[in-house]
């Protein structure tokens, strides 16, 4: 099993920046961690992922260029910077795990997630 422990997120004016973080434990040796978010009304959608040892990663279209996902797998921690925040991406963001070590965007392929934190940015 893997726990996920987001922190981080919060309120912020749109221009500036937030930094996430995401606490891994229990089984984390060759996993794949990602960062969702769901807004209000939408459905959970996919924001970045990294390999287990860094070397692939993968961002939406909406937020490349903008943010960035880093993991420090000494700490067991992924973390995704977040810059030039927009009101558009106001929603809760989760950090997920999967097992497999495979980039991929898709929600139902990730096996763990974390409980959730909020970003709101405000115009």
């Amino acid at each position: 099993q893997v726990q996920l422990v987001e922190s981080g997120g919060g309120l912020v004016q749109a221009g500036g920046s937030l930094r996430l973080s995401c606490a891994a434990s229990g089984r984390t040796f060759s996993t794949t961690l990602g960062w969702f978010r769901q807004a209000p009304g939408k459905e959970r959608e996919f924001v970045a992922a990294v390999s287990w040892g860094g070397g692939m990663t993968a961002y939406a279209d909406a937020v490349k260029g903008r943010f960035t996902i880093s993991r420090d797998n000494a700490k067991n921690t992924v973390y995704l910077q977040m810059n030039s925040l927009k009101p558009e991406d106001t929603a809760v963001y989760y950090c997920a795990a999967e097992l497999r070590n495979r980039i991929t965007r898709i929600p139902r392929e990730y096996d763990y997630w974390g409980q959730g934190t909020q970003v709101t940015v405000s115009s």
